[in-house]
Order: structure tokens, then sequence, then C-alpha cells
């Protein structure tokens, strides 16, 4: 008995020193809160500030540089789009009704199919369609000072005058909630990291990426798994487009889903048959 009392003495003691010493001498690592969404003062914005901006979208919220790339070849590069958009009014294959410049960049962001850069339009069609998402609506969904911004950043960028007024006030926003706030279900997950921009996929129709509504019956989870978080390990054959090419997926799903929402979406995709 008194062996037993020794033993149950000496493993608390152990225990209280662990305690003591893992709260009190190792230092504690108190994880940042979660990024919110930055509330824009639109209406005091300068013309600079407002480029900037388009610049941000450009290259995060609005996707462009998914396929607007010098590496995938999978659409036009958009450099010197504010110097050439007076040109494509003239073309005789244009159809929209784009008056000047400013407005045949922002037809185009909405009606992507009103002028199809030759060579750049879905297979098959004889570039009369565009396999380019309605920046507008979807999984993207930019507001329209928000199109207005990457407007104005297409024409300084191409070295004309920019044409865009500035937002006088900020149009009402919702509330947005914490970036950091895991997906609650597959659907969210596909919403929230914009797969429906490139792959058709839960009831949205991405016309650039492979078809995943059926690729359950194609694919084991491994691949489905490898296939986010490394897309250049393998290489789908055909897109919608034409070959697929690597570089065109991100490339940071990993550092950005957490496992929950990995998890959810490969078992997901694996029920898609």
């Amino acid at each position: 008995m008194k062996t037993f009392l020794r033993v149950v003495i000496f493993s608390l003691a152990v225990i209280f020193f662990y305690t003591f010493y893992a709260s009190s001498m190792i230092p504690q690592i108190r994880p940042a809160p979660p990024p919110v969404e930055a509330k824009l003062d639109l209406g005091a914005m300068t013309m600079e500030q407002f480029i900037n901006l388009g610049d941000t979208i450009f290259h995060g919220k609005g996707t462009c540089e998914l396929c607007h790339n010098p590496v995938g070849g999978r659409a036009p590069l958009l450099d010197q789009v504010g110097k050439r958009a007076e040109e494509r009014l003239k073309d005789p294959r244009y159809k929209g009704k784009a008056k000047t410049g400013e407005e045949y960049i922002r037809e185009s962001m909405k009606e992507p199919s009103a002028f199809v850069v030759a060579g750049f339009g879905v297979k098959g069609t004889n570039d009369t369609q565009s396999p380019m998402p309605v920046v507008t609506s979807g999984a993207i969904g930019l507001k329209d000072f928000e199109v207005d911004a990457v407007i104005a950043y297409f024409q300084q960028k191409a070295g004309v005058s920019v044409t865009v007024q500035l937002p006088k006030e900020a149009p009402k926003q919702e509330a947005a909630a914490p970036a950091a706030v895991p997906a609650k279900s597959p659907e969210d997950v596909v919403a929230k990291y914009g797969c429906g921009v490139c792959h058709k996929i839960a009831g949205q129709a991405g016309p650039i990426g492979p078809d995943l509504t059926k690729i359950g019956a194609k694919k084991n989870k491994d691949y489905l798994r490898r296939a986010i978080l490394d897309p250049n390990a393998d290489i789908a054959k055909e897109c919608p487009t034409g070959p697929c090419v690597p570089g065109i997926m991100p490339q940071d799903f990993g550092a950005k889903m957490t496992a929950g929402e990995l998890e959810m979406l490969v078992n997901y995709l694996a029920k898609s048959k």
C-alpha cells in the first residue's frame, strides 16, 4: 500500500512539475487574429489609390492571372489592352455595343463573348464564344467599382489616359466574414477558393479546366488530394479550350486550405460519379 501511495504521489509531482514548466517556462504561441476584409473609403480615394486597387484585384480577387499570363497561353495578355481597346472596336468580328475603349474593356469583363481574340475562343466555336467567366457573377463576383478600378489599372499600365471616373461615395457593403473562417460544406469550399471559375463543379460551369462533375468515377482520393496540393504532378490531357498546361491552377491551396476543407473537397469529388 505504501508503495502504491509513493507511486501516486510521485506521479502527481511529475505531472505538476511539467504542467508548471509548460505554462510558465515555455513561451506561449498566440495565433494572430484572422484577417478581415478591409473597409474602403471610396469617396476619399485618389486616382492613384484607385489604380492600385485595380492592380490588387487583377492579381487577387479577380483571378485574372490564372489565364492572362505568359506561361499557359490560355488567354491574351492584357498589358496593352488599354491601348488596343479602340482598335478592337473597329474589328469586323466585334459584335458588342461599346463606343469607347473604356466601354469595350468593361463589356469584355461582363460579356466576354462580345469579342473573342482570334485563337482564344472555346474549341469548336470558331472564336465566337469566350471561355472567360463573367467577372461580376459566380465565384468571382466583382462589384461595379471593382471593375472600374481594374479598367483604370489597365489604362494606366498601357500608358493611355485614365478615363474612368472615381467613385463619388462608397456603395453599401455587406459585412464580410473573416477570411480565415473554415468552410462548412463542399459547396462552400468550392465558392471560397473559386474552383468554379475554371471547372464544372458544384453547379458552377467554369469553362477552362477539366470537368469535375464525374471525376470520382475515374480518380481515387489519393489522386484528387495530390491534384489539389500539387497541381503540376499530374496534368490532364485535355481541357475545354485545348491541351491542359502546367502553371494555370494555383499552387498554394495546400497553404490556404485547412485540413478539414481539403478532406471535405476530396470526399466530395470522390463521390462525384
